[in-house]
Parts: C-alpha cells; sequence; structure tokens
C-alpha cells in the first residue's frame, strides 16, 4: 500500500498523543506532528515542526501549507477543538485534506448555546438560562459557551455566586440545570456515506484538568444509541466524533457537548479492537470499513507518563545480565525495548557479565538470541569488568551495582548508568 503522510496539528495534546499512539505502528501510515508551541509532541514525533503560527494568526495557512508540500502531507488530523474548527473554515486554502466534520457542523458544535439551539426539539438537552433573573432553582451548572473537558466549568449553589461569577468571567457562559449523576462520554464514527457505524459508551469515572483519566466500557443502551443516532441525523458528521451526557436527578440523560474529533481516551475502544483514527484515515481514503469489537470490558487508567531528552547519543551499548537483563526472576521487558532500538540503530550491544551458569545455556532458556549482542564477554568472578573492554569514548555501560558502575566510569572514562535509568534511554519517537 502506498505511504499515507498524515499531519497532525497540534500534536502534543491529549488528542495527538492519543493520534500518535493510534497510528504511529501502522505500516502505510508516516506521522508528523507540528505546534505552535513546543509541548510534549517533540518527544514522540520523530517528524516534528514547531514554532507554527498559531491558527487564525497572520501567516497561519501559507506557515502550514509550506510543511504540507514540502513534505507530500495526505491528510491533516486537527488535536483541538479551536484547530478544528480553524481549519475546518480554510480547508479550501489548504494542500492536504482535513479530517474532520464540514465548518457548518464544527461551529455548530463550538458554542454550546448553538448547539443547544441546533438540538432543541430533541428532548435530551439540559434546562438552560438566558439570563441569572430567569433561574428559580440552585444549584445550577455555569461553563463557557466555548469550552471543553469540563474546564472553567463550576457549579453554583445560589444567585449572589452567580452573578459574581458572571461579572468576573472575560468569557461568554451558558446557565444550564445541573446535572447530578453519573458522566458519559459516547465514541461515535460516521462514514463517508452519513452512517453511523459505531457508539460506543464509556465512564467518566475520575477527571484531572478536564481529562478522563479513569473510564471504562459500557454495556450498549437503546437510550445512548438513539440519541447517537439522532445527533448523527441533525448534524453532517464524518469520520470520528464524540459527544457527551450526564443523568439528571431523575436519571434521564442531558446532552453537555458534542465534537467532531478525536477524544484522548478513544484509547479504551481501541484496546476493544476499535481504532477510531485508523478508520477515519481508510473512511477518507474511500474505504468501506469493517467494525469489530474484541472485547466488551475494558478500563483505563492514565497518570502522567515521562519521556526524555538526554544530551549525549552512545554509540557502544555495554550491558550485564544478573539483575540487569533478568531481574526478579523475570526477563526486563524494558531493557530488551532498549536493547531492540539498539538493534534498530546499528548501535553494537555487548553483554558484560559474571553469571556463575552457563550464559549460552541461559540466554537460550530465557529465549534470548545470543545474535542480539555483538559479542558476549564473560567475566570471573573476582575479575574486573573494566579489564575485559576497550569502549569507545561514547560507549554506554549498564549494570545495577554501583560498585561495578563507579569503577567503569572512573577506570574508563565513560558513562554509566543503573537499570532503574532505562526508561530514559528509549526513544519514543515514530
Amino acid at each position: 500500500m502506498k505511504t499515507t503522510r498524515i499531519l497532525v496539528f497540534p500534536c502534543g495534546t491529549e488528542i495527538g498523543l492519543e493520534i500518535h499512539n493510534s497510528l504511529k505502528d501502522i505500516s502505510f501510515i508516516e506521522l508528523y506532528g507540528a505546534s505552535s508551541l513546543d509541548d510534549h509532541g517533540l518527544y514522540v514525533y520523530k517528524r516534528y515542526f514547531g514554532d507554527i503560527p498559531f491558527v487564525g494568526a497572520p501567516g497561519f495557512a501559507k506557515s502550514l501549507n509550506r510543511i504540507l508540500e514540502e513534505n507530500h502531507i495526505d491528510f491533516i488530523f486537527p488535536a483541538h477543538d479551536d484547530v478544528v474548527l480553524g481549519l475546518a473554515g480554510i480547508k479550501d486554502e489548504l494542500a492536504s485534506k482535513v479530517l474532520t466534520s464540514p465548518f457548518a457542523t464544527a461551529e455548530i458544535c463550538r458554542h454550546k448555546k448553538i448547539t443547544y439551539r441546533h438540538l432543541k426539539e430533541t428532548g435530551f438537552i439540559p434546562k438552560t438560562y438566558e439570563n441569572p433573573g430567569e433561574v428559580e432553582k440552585f444549584p445550577v451548572f455555569l461553563k463557557p459557551n466555548a469550552g471543553q473537558g469540563s474546564q472553567g466549568a463550576m457549579k453554583i449553589e445560589n444567585r449572589e455566586q452567580l452573578y459574581y461569577q458572571l461579572s468576573v468571567s472575560t468569557k461568554e457562559q451558558v446557565i444550564q440545570e445541573y446535572l447530578s449523576k453519573d458522566e458519559f462520554t459516547v465514541d461515535c464514527f460516521t462514514d463517508r456515506h452519513g452512517s453511523l457505524r459505531f457508539a460506543g459508551c464509556r465512564t467518566r469515572s475520575r477527571i484531572r484538568s478536564g481529562i478522563s483519566v479513569n473510564s471504562k466500557m459500557q454495556q450498549e443502551d437503546g437510550e445512548i444509541t438513539s440519541i447517537a443516532q439522532t445527533i448523527n441525523s441533525k448534524l453532517e458528521l464524518r469520520g470520528a466524533w464524540f459527544f457527551q451526557l450526564k443523568r439528571n436527578a431523575e436519571g434521564s440523560y442531558r446532552l453537555l457537548e458534542i465534537a467532531p474529533r478525536i477524544a484522548g481516551t478513544m484509547c479504551v475502544h481501541r484496546a476493544a479492537g476499535v481504532n477510531l483514527p485508523l478508520l477515519t484515515v481508510f473512511d477518507a481514503m474511500g474505504y468501506d470499513v469493517i467494525i469489530d469489537p474484541q472485547f466488551k470490558n475494558v478500563e483505563v487508567d492514565r497518570a502522567l507518563c515521562n519521556r526524555y531528552e538526554i544530551s549525549f547519543g552512545f554509540d557502544e551499548l555495554y550491558v550485564d545480565f544478573d539483575d540487569t537483563v533478568f531481574v526478579h526472576g523475570n526477563i526486563n521487558a524494558m531493557l530488551m525495548m532498549l536493547l531492540y532500538q539498539c538493534v534498530n540503530k546499528n548501535i553494537p550491544v555487548f553483554l558484560l557479565t559474571k553469571h556463575r551458569d552457563d550464559i549460552y545455556k541461559t540466554l537460550e532458556n530465557c529465549r534470548i538470541s545470543e545474535k542480539l549482542f555483538s559479542k558476549i564477554i564473560p567475566v570471573e568472578p573476582l575479575e574486573h569488568k573494566h579489564t575485559h573492554i576497550t569502549p569507545s569514548p561514547n560507549a554506554l555501560f549498564l549494570d545495577d551495582s554501583f560498585a561495578e558502575r563507579h569503577e567503569i566510569s572512573s577506570k574508563l572514562g565513560i558513562k554509566a548508568l543503573g537499570v532503574d535509568a532505562v526508561e530514559a534511554l528509549i526513544d519514543w519517537r515514530r
């Protein structure tokens, strides 16, 4: 299959990182990332462009088109709500196709007051108030008209608090009934024929900074499916999109928002076999897709992860075996990732070990090929490892023993790290 080049912008948002995770290992896709401000995308996108003007700023389209044309980009994946709207509005000016719904849909979805007016006859719109004087019952919920991920939203307990928050806000606000029950996200996919092909519900069990950091797939619910079909019939949607619901005091679903884009926690469905970013790409390429979930129960829990930039490039790796390659009676999977990364980068790996048994037999028992190593160097228990090697000036030594590391570093003048530092050596860029 012909290589398909995709630019994700801005690439370091949770949305951009989920697109990266969804597409980075797809054989025919070549990913590119771009951002206006350097962010985490710099650490995971191998082909990265920074310092792009903000969407809507003078020169934005020209700057973006230069990247698109010079790199023969086929598709742009917008990874922020404002960027979805901005790119949809100038799609005819861009050199590559934007993977999102039409501008009219993006505009309706970006502003909650417009969303609610557009869908007011559906029966699942929350009660809203045009001005604070109309509110007859507290608490109410106050949120930005153009916002995302619960950012800037708050529960309002009384009229005095409501007037105060409205007076200090710099954004247009929506006043709506307070929805006290469970909150859900419904991840959807609409194909190029306008058919709703997938609607998978998941919880928003724990939320941090507007991001669902714990989410669990839910069993099919006829009422939710009906809401998804209604939204799909009222808006021109294309590719992956989602909407959020919350139950009111009576247990009825009410719509919070709709977004015609990838959601960061769509990874729940990807784990079940439904890769929504990839389905969006296939649909844009003109393919009819088959959607076949493999699991009904998937839960994800998310936390901050670490990615590193170390100003040191090693050209040889010397590694210990006991308590380094093999730890707690198991093969160290993270270290094996590093070893195969060295294979990919043509960096020779030397196994330097005081293993008491036959190291070749032990490797065989561990299903580790001896061919993974450029050389296997057995060292007697009382010998010094530094006497067995003549490393390059940019070699790196990995060993669980501080004494061994200190001796190697001081005697040979090379860098020496413990097994705990392996994660800092992994290159996640794809």
